[in-house]
């Protein structure tokens, strides 16, 4: 479950509920980024903020995969963790992925929540131009983006 809050374009809250996995993420413009996980106190969370020897890197179990394999040959050495739906924006957003490269289908409603969660956590999530997705558009499918938990991660350097 994804529930947003978007004012000008840009989200400024959001919760993301796995009820399978009785986790909780949410975050809110100024006040941070939490994860809750039953039965637990919420913690707040942040992006890793170290660039490892080995990326861990995120990607769909079934959209893009020729294009995220293409990504991945430029990639140094790294580690994929393949998941579904908009916990891989949360796992950047808690520092326990670096890169979510997104390069299949999704809407605004895909990623509006999560998008506030890993900006409250110190991430960010843009186009292959490095610029931030815009909502609220009138047509609700977003571009191609990637999802970065390092800050200094030179993505440019892989897109050509």
């Amino acid at each position: 479950m994804n529930i947003a809050l978007v004012q000008n374009g840009v989200p400024v809250l959001g919760v993301v509920h796995a009820p399978a996995l009785n986790i909780t993420y949410y975050g809110a413009k100024n006040l941070g980024a939490f994860k809750r996980e039953s039965g637990q106190k919420e913690q707040p969370i942040s992006v890793s903020n170290d660039l490892r020897k080995t990326l861990k890197i995120v990607g769909s179990k079934s959209h893009g995969a020729e294009a995220l394999d293409t990504f991945l040959k430029k990639i140094g050495p790294h580690e994929v963790v393949r998941i579904g739906s908009s916990l891989k924006i949360c796992l950047v957003a808690e520092g326990a992925a670096d890169l979510y490269p997104r390069f299949g289908r999704t809407m605004e409603w895909d990623t509006a929540a999560a998008h506030a969660i890993v900006n409250e956590a110190g991430g960010r999530l843009t186009d292959k131009t490095g610029q931030a997705l815009v909502y609220n558009k009138s047509d609700l499918a977003n571009p191609h983006f990637f999802v970065q938990g390092v800050p200094d991660f030179p993505l440019e350097d892989y897109l050509s």
